[in-house]
């Protein structure tokens, strides 16, 4: 009984994508578009792909939303992008391996001795936090173009 379960599963399983390509054309197909996904913004992302001539469309796909939209007299926009991340890390050197040994050989029958110790220490670790900081400043021209950028990174 079990065998021939299995072989009309088989069969299906065998005609569906006959079927399905027959269905295909008789489907109308329609695409829908995906959200484009902004990068991270890095120092690296940004000299990578802010160059002099980019558009804005171009530089909000590469680095999202700036922070701060200004526009000068002129009618000249101007984008900061203000980034601060903060990386958090824990280090604790409780474990430690220390060999000490010393021989004493003469050919074949010759001895040795040596000693192992391997320890675990249960104290505190260290704790160690640092903040980085990109600022982008970009600067276009009247038609909407890389005119020019500038940065600064910091740690602290």
């Amino acid at each position: 009984m079990n065998q021939k379960i299995f072989s009309i599963l088989l069969c299906l399983s065998m005609s569906l994508p006959v079927c399905a390509a027959k269905l295909e054309g008789n489907v109308k197909k329609q695409t829908i578009p995906t959200p484009v996904q902004e990068q991270e913004m890095t120092l690296g992302n940004v000299q990578r792909q802010i160059k002099i001539g980019t558009s804005q469309d171009e530089v909000a796909l590469a680095l999202g939303s700036p922070n701060i939209v200004t526009r000068d007299s002129d009618g000249k926009d101007t984008w900061i992008y203000d980034k601060v991340a903060s990386i958090t890390s824990y280090s604790d050197s409780g474990f430690g391996v220390g060999a000490a040994g010393g021989g004493l050989g003469g050919g074949i029958n010759g001895g040795g001795g040596g000693i192992l110790g391997i320890g675990y220490k249960k104290n505190k670790g260290q704790i160690q936090s640092v903040q980085k900081t990109l600022t982008v400043v970009i600067k276009f021209d009247k038609t909407n173009k890389v005119e020019s950028f500038t940065y600064h990174m910091s740690k602290f």
